[in-house]
């Protein structure tokens, strides 16, 4: 791909104050950590939504944002590259915002599902975000920055309980939805206002189309059958078909972007050792761990019910009161993380980040009735997905060029939401088989929970074996790093 880069003619420490590059941290840490906290009030409003609507395909809650989103990554990745990152940040944080709007003033489970999906284009303010981090600020900001912006998913973690707890005890599951539309107005606002464009841009690139609709057509019907496989039959047609159809449609897509002249993610980048092994331990353990709160979430919330329901029927206040010794963990483990990587191996860092989550949830899946068994796995779980979140954006800035940051930051953005799908959707069905309905909603045995917690230990514990298969790379201070280089 033709790249160019129309750079102040002075680096970015003489023209540009501290305070600046602070305020430009602040709305990128925004619009990064957006996507967390709309996933964790999510988490927190899923158990009364399922109650309000009588549904037993509250998954799709949760699930179906990340399903849009993953289809219009791509396009969105490709737009930033052709029009700049941060035009098509405000794209897409406009969209989140329409879509929050719809779901907030839904007064159907379809109509809440809908919003929900619009919403979900949103995902792609991540990788958009970490990819203006390396083209804007001066080297001795970039890992400083990166660390900065995962950490700040400890953040949420630590005030999002809280402020979700208020809101859903006080205005219900509306008053959460309305919160995110707030929320997402307000990124807006600040992207507008003190992000500076992106001066790497791709000169006179073309949409590829047609790759973005086999790859995003390819992975969503995947997703899509995973979803449904519980009710379809793992073995039905209609499952086969949509699997195999899938495959299809991912096999035409690397074919068509090995003939095109600007493809959507060029599969010279892709083919490297050094990309497509980070790119493929990372995905696997970020999504298995943002899929954890799926089981946690509802065995925190959902009622106790005699053979029916043996959640702790926790309120969203006592839940958040419980948590934050956990989101503690994870802003020290990330910002802790932000330092580290200068000088130390970031396989090194991945590792022990998988492998602490690993043993955290290990003993969850024993000790998880009380309050004080829930902080005991949190603490250790919760210092690990620190240290995991922090360390991707700064594992690929060392493995790709500038210009290929925004690429490969929506290709593991692509990878991780894939991952967290499945994992996600596997969990309901491991927990729904000790489980039972009532009034039309699914509830969960503790045997449930346990097997959910068991799958999310394996999914993590894969992605930290994968991390043996990639090769030793240049650290974050030998990198290219936009302006600064």
């Amino acid at each position: 791909m033709s790249q160019t880069q129309t750079a102040p003619a002075q680096p970015p420490e003489t023209t540009r104050s501290g305070t600046h590059n602070a305020l430009i941290v602040v709305a990128l840490l925004w619009a990064v950590q957006l996507v967390a906290l709309i996933g964790a009030l999510s988490g927190i409003a899923q158990a009364e939504v399922a109650i309000h609507f009588r549904t037993t395909q509250i998954a799709w809650f949760t699930l179906m944002t990340l399903l849009t989103g993953t289809f219009f990554l791509p396009f969105v990745v490709k737009g930033a590259a052709l029009f700049g990152k941060k035009r098509a940040l405000l794209v897409a944080t406009g969209l989140g915002l329409v879509g929050d709007l719809v779901a907030a003033v839904a007064t159907d489970y379809g109509t809440l599902l809908i919003g929900r999906g619009i919403a979900g284009v949103y995902a792609a303010a991540a990788p958009l975000a970490y990819a203006i981090t390396r083209d804007v600020f001066p080297r001795r900001w970039v890992g400083l920055a990166s660390g900065i912006m995962a950490g700040g998913v400890g953040l949420v973690a630590f005030g999002g309980p809280f402020l979700s707890g208020w809101l859903l005890d006080n205005h219900g599951f509306r008053g959460v939805l309305w919160f995110m539309a707030a929320s997402t107005a307000l990124s807006f606002v600040l992207i507008a206002v003190l992000v500076p464009e992106s001066p790497v841009r791709e000169r006179g690139g073309r949409m590829d189309w047609l790759g973005g609709i086999l790859l995003g057509g390819g992975i969503t019907a995947l997703v899509y059958a995973v979803g449904e496989g519980s009710h379809w039959g793992w073995s039905s047609g209609r499952f086969i078909a949509y699997v195999v159809g899938a495959a299809v449609a991912l096999i035409a897509f690397a074919l068509v972007e090995r003939r095109v002249a600007e493809p959507l993610f060029p599969l010279s980048m892709t083919r490297r050792r050094s990309v497509w092994s980070v790119l493929l331990a990372t995905s696997i353990a970020a999504g298995a761990l943002s899929a954890v709160g799926v089981v946690i979430q509802l065995l925190i919330l959902m009622p106790k019910i005699p053979s029916v329901s043996e959640g702790l029927g926790w309120s969203g206040t006592h839940n958040a009161i419980v948590s934050s010794p956990i989101s503690v963990m994870i802003i020290v483990g990330a910002v802790g993380t932000g330092y580290l990587a200068r000088r130390t191996d970031a396989r090194i860092l991945l590792g022990t980040g998988t492998g602490l989550a690993v043993l955290g949830y290990a003993i969850g899946t024993q000790l998880h009735h009380s309050a004080g068994e829930i902080i005991g796995m949190g603490v250790i779980a919760g210092l690990g997905t620190g240290i995991v979140v922090a360390v991707i954006p700064i594992m690929i800035i060392e493995v790709v060029t500038p210009e290929e940051q925004a690429l490969a930051n929506g290709a593991q953005t692509l990878g991780q939401g894939v991952a967290q799908i499945v994992v996600s959707q596997l969990a309901f069905v491991v927990m729904a088989q000790h489980g039972k309905v009532l009034h039309g909603t699914q509830f969960y045995l503790d045997a449930g929970f346990t097997n959910g917690l068991w799958l999310v230990v394996g999914c993590v514990a894969v992605g930290g074996l994968f991390a043996l298969l990639i090769p030793r790379s240049k650290q974050l201070d030998e990198a290219t790093v936009g302006q600064a280089a």
